[in-house]
């Protein structure tokens, strides 16, 4: 369990609410469904809630989203050749992740094994590498449909 979850529903609720007021808007960010030459997948181990999740993260002020999948699978998974494929989807739903409404765009890679720790071990505590048998459940942040979404070749617009 992590830190989130000892938190009360009404003190999730208040922050979203304060960070609705301040954003204003959804916040746009990707997420990778990676996966090696041999088919296993590439999932990142959070800090914050202590589950499992698509390597990702916000697209920052003039960065592209080809650069932001690069950038985060090198921070949070120590992943350095990426080749980008196909997009599985844009997930939109507001109630997705407790922290804001998010835009998710959800893309698929061929990656090779990650190389590295992760660069910040207090937002990510390790990257692994997992066989469609092995897959953890649930995901953070409602991700479980995305990596279904991918594992299906199921293109999504939500």
């Amino acid at each position: 369990m992590g830190p989130l979850s000892y938190l009360p529903r009404s003190v999730l609720g208040v922050a979203q609410e304060i960070v609705r007021h301040l954003l204003k808007r959804p916040v746009v960010g990707v997420a990778v469904a990676a996966r090696t030459e041999d088919g296993r997948w590439l999932l990142i181990r959070r800090a914050d809630t202590g589950t499992w999740a698509l390597p990702g993260g916000t697209v920052e002020w003039g960065e592209t989203l080809r650069t932001t999948v690069v950038r985060e699978l090198d921070e949070e998974a120590g992943v350095d050749e990426v080749t980008i494929g196909p997009i599985v989807g844009v997930f939109s739903r507001p109630d997705r992740d407790v922290r804001f409404h998010a835009v998710t765009i959800v893309v698929s890679a061929r990656v090779a094994e990650p190389s590295r720790p992760p660069k910040n071990p207090l937002e990510i505590r390790e990257a692994r590498l997992f066989r469609d048998e092995e897959l953890p459940a649930p995901l953070a942040m409602g991700m479980d449909d995305m990596l279904a979404a991918a594992r299906r070749g199921e293109v999504v617009f939500e």
